[in-house]
């Protein structure tokens, strides 16, 4: 399934601050590093303790899936990570 650049940014809202929300989550997961995790596992929140960072790459790219977005879906957080992380590093290039 491809991703619009409306709905990939969307989800990025839902990235921070995002504490109430991915606390209220059953799982997780990074669009940095693409892993899934519960909410119970991270052990960091940065920005005022606002923002979840992922336990596996400590990048604060996480969104719960009480957000409504397909955090499991490993399409999904390979377009996110796309979008947000290789987009703007191939522009600097």
């Amino acid at each position: 399934m491809n991703y619009s650049s409306e709905t990939l940014e969307a989800a990025h809202k839902h990235s921070g601050p995002n504490r109430e929300e991915v606390l209220a989550s059953a799982v997780c997961g990074c669009f940095y590093c693409k892993a899934t995790f519960v909410p119970d596992t991270i052990d960091m929140w940065v920005n005022d303790e606002t923002y979840a960072t992922c336990p596996k790459c400590s990048i604060d790219s996480v969104v719960g899936d009480r957000s409504g977005f397909p955090v499991t879906d490993p399409v999904f957080l390979g377009a996110m990570h796309e979008y947000w992380f290789e987009r703007t590093t191939n522009a600097q290039n």
